[in-house]
């Protein structure tokens, strides 16, 4: 009795991860390594640009300091140099 109401009627779902799982099967195991090389590959990338980005905004920073002190120091040279 118990076992004829079990395999009755399945549900969407449990049909649709069967046919996905048939499909997976289907795929051979080299392209199923090169996928998940990809997505390796894509995961550690991001360490990469993120480094690269903070990289860059301290060179910027350190780009306007300078920017900053060259500009102020030839100011007061010129006013020196005006004065005499």
């Amino acid at each position: 009795m118990g076992k004829n109401d079990a395999c009755g009627p399945r549900l969407p779902v449990d049909q649709y991860r069967k046919q996905i799982g048939k499909q997976d099967y289907k795929k051979t195991k080299s392209s199923l390594k090169a996928t998940r090389l990809k997505a390796e590959a894509k995961k550690n990338s991001t360490g990469f640009k993120d480094a690269l980005l903070v990289i860059a905004a301290i060179l910027f920073f350190v780009l306007c300091v300078y920017a900053f002190f060259y500009l102020n120091l030839s100011n007061e040279i010129n006013m020196d140099l005006d004065m005499d």
